[in-house]
């Protein structure tokens, strides 16, 4: 019998996992509305191994890895940085700046989990917002958003190649 995900933190030996899970994911969420060469561009930019390694050595960031214990394979993570958001911000606040599952894991509790330990991590640090920026198409992640107790701030522009994406910021008080 095979257990679920585990989570822990990633660092940069970790980083092709996490540019193979960031791309995996990107392709999954947003294939579906943008084309291929700009997306080819973004995770090559976005997603890669160094985007992520130097993700993992700056000591304002932190990243969760989610893996399947049996193979180590990476399933989902979540990056806490610091907020790079359009609306007012200071020094007590902090952004969940990406967080992806595969498809497989949607639903089955492992995003609440990884929230959940970067909910924890910003508490700790003594953060005391904790503010998420989301594709204003994505109904589903936004209720989920709401349920945590996530509130809408504000709103902003996501350009990937020639598409231009409205997103939503949203917050909770922690």
């Amino acid at each position: 019998m095979t257990s679920g995900p585990v989570i822990r933190r990633a660092g940069p030996d970790d980083a092709s996992a996490l540019a193979m899970v960031g791309a995996a994911t990107f392709l999954e969420s947003y294939a579906h509305v943008i084309g291929a060469a700009d997306m080819l561009a973004h995770i090559a930019g976005k997603n890669s191994p160094e985007a992520y390694r130097a993700f993992a050595t700056d000591p304002s960031c932190s990243l969760w890895i989610a893996e399947l214990p049996e193979t180590a394979a990476p399933v989902g993570y979540a990056l806490l940085t610091p907020p790079d958001l359009p609306i007012e911000i200071d020094d007590r606040d902090i952004e969940l700046r990406r967080i992806y599952l595969m498809s497989k894991w949607q639903g089955s509790g492992l995003g609440r989990r990884l929230i959940e330990a970067a909910i924890d991590h910003a508490r700790r640090l003594g953060k005391k917002r904790f503010l998420i920026g989301v594709y204003s198409g994505n109904e589903g992640v936004i209720g989920f958003y709401r349920r945590m107790g996530c509130g809408q701030l504000g709103t902003r522009q996501f350009q990937v190649g020639d598409a231009v994406f409205d997103d939503l910021v949203l917050g909770m008080g922690l």
